[in-house]
């Protein structure tokens, strides 16, 4: 733990942190690492910058180094914008514990942040808790109806019918190549799927698929079913705000994962009508 003592940040640096804030919020994550980088270089190891750095991080993807950043933050003016970055970065590398434990510390503090709700909601839905993951949902959709809309409801049957759907709107050729491929709908993905890779794949994933693609097959493999076309389901739900967006947004991810199965890049999807 860090118990260095460190002078507060005057007003003209805590102005240069509201701009760089202002600059997360506009998507200019560019301007915002190379603002935040500069008021490290001056004030090197700042807790208040060093969490200003883990939000960057966060917005670049880089939820490793958002956890190292928040690490030296302990002692930063707002520990629930703390709290509640270390669970985004904890949720985002599929520590999901942590991410819930953290995101309760930074509700302790500070309970009306919806986001810290919507966070919460999303760990302790993966934990196989929901019933309070229904209650942070609704929390967070109380305090901001417009960012966090509940999710589309849509019955099981309804939605593997939109699933069919897109499978008979895939071009004849494609079609007769997914006859031995599975297509399976799940409400999430496993935390053994998100982790099978390094670093972990996204909680909020809409689809995978699982096996070796048919560029990869050989001619002497054994006979055996090639892998399967994971569907999720919760997610796919939460991302859409209609049934026309819905349907919209399964027929992209079927498509964009039997684009994975069959092996081919971006350049070859128009080709074989699956853009």
């Amino acid at each position: 733990m860090d118990t260095m003592r460190y002078d507060a940040l005057s007003d003209p640096e805590w102005e240069q942190v509201d701009r760089v804030w202002e600059m997360i919020d506009r998507g200019e994550t560019d301007r915002a690492r190379k603002q935040t980088d500069r008021l490290l270089e001056e004030r090197p190891r700042h807790p208040d910058l060093l969490v200003l750095d883990g939000a960057v991080a966060l917005e670049e993807g880089e939820a490793g180094r958002a956890l190292e950043s928040l690490a030296g933050a302990m002692r930063s003016a707002d520990p629930a914008l703390f709290f509640h970055l270390r669970a985004m970065a904890h949720y985002l590398l599929v520590h999901v514990e942590n991410a819930r434990d953290d995101a309760e510390r930074a509700l302790a503090i500070h309970p009306g942040r919806p986001e810290t709700h919507d966070l919460l909601a999303k760990a302790l839905e993966l934990l196989g808790d929901d019933e309070g993951a229904a209650e942070h949902a609704d929390e967070a959709h109380r305090l901001d109806p417009e960012t966090y809309a509940l999710p589309l409801e849509v019955s099981d049957e309804e939605f593997d019918l939109l699933v069919e759907r897109s499978l008979l709107e895939l071009p004849p050729r494609v079609r007769e190549r997914l006859q031995e491929l599975p297509v399976l709908v799940e409400p999430l993905p496993s935390l053994e799927i998100l982790t099978s890779e390094q670093p972990p794949l996204p909680p909020d994933l809409l689809g995978l698929f699982v096996g070796r693609d048919l560029l990869e097959r050989r001619h002497d493999d054994l006979p055996g079913a090639p892998g399967a076309i994971y569907l999720f389901r919760r997610n796919l739900l939460r991302s859409c705000a209609d049934r026309e967006e819905l349907a919209r947004e399964i027929r992209v991810t079927v498509q964009h994962e039997v684009g994975h199965f069959l092996g081919l890049d971006e350049d070859d999807l128009e080709q074989w009508g699956l853009a």
